[in-house]
């Protein structure tokens, strides 16, 4: 049997949101993976490497999973109705519809996350009430067929978690083995509560700008109470 998962690409994109769990489902037996996007013209991450669309809005193929990363390029999708459409459209056909990191708010932008417990990277994870969704402090959170993931890393868990719940244990664990993924970090500060003052202080000034950009958003849309103000989608 062919599964066939779709992981949308765009400009700014945190590449291990998308890499990570594309190694993990394009390794799964039977699977295939597509990068999806207006275009295929390649796309710049936002550490500067180039990603080739496989297929576009257009074109695409029916996908049994829909998955939308994230990054700092999640801004300008929350306003873009052409993507929006593109995955609320999908995500009605869809057997699972999935995010990592910030691509959560891309979900909740189109209305996905209304009432659904789901999760996103920590420092996005105040933002999830706007889109009338319950936020969730956990790694991966499934609500119904809707699988949410935290930042960045959780990815490649996610993958794997979505690979069991399709193809069985056995399968999901003979992937991990073969990309023998047994993390062991050197250090302990890849969460707020693990980490130092100092170095969360530090993490979320190098965040800054993208997250001052969605608070501008956020604020704009009560303001002006448009067809896609979060407030809306709430109601």
């Amino acid at each position: 049997m062919t599964l066939r998962f779709g992981i949308l690409v765009f400009p700014n994109v945190q590449q291990l949101d998308l890499t990570g769990p594309y190694e993990v489902l394009a390794s799964a037996k039977g699977a295939e993976v597509e990068l999806i996007w207006k275009d295929r013209s390649p796309v710049v991450s936002s550490t500067r490497l180039s990603l080739s669309p496989t297929v576009t809005f257009e074109d695409c193929p029916p996908l049994d999973v829909l998955c939308v990363p994230g990054g700092g390029g999640v801004n300008a999708l929350l306003e873009d109705q052409e993507v929006l459409d593109f995955v609320r459209q999908r995500a009605a056909q869809a057997r699972y519809v999935t995010s990592v990191c910030s691509g959560a708010l891309v979900l909740g932008a189109a209305g996905l996350l209304k009432g659904k417990r789901a999760t996103t990277h920590w420092y996005a994870h105040d933002f999830l009430v706007e889109f009338g969704a319950v936020p969730v402090d956990a790694r991966i959170v499934e609500d119904g067929n809707l699988i949410t993931a935290g930042g960045v890393t959780s990815g490649i868990d996610f993958g794997l978690a979505l690979v069991a719940r399709l193809l069985g244990q056995a399968e999901a664990e003979t992937v991990q083995l073969s990309l023998e993924y047994a993390p062991a970090p050197p250090f302990r500060s890849g969460t707020p509560a693990e980490a130092a003052p100092a170095v969360l202080a530090q993490a979320k000034e190098r965040l800054a700008a993208s997250r001052r950009a969605r608070e501008e958003m956020f604020a704009r849309w009560r303001g002006a109470g448009s067809a896609t103000t979060p407030a809306r989608i709430r109601d």
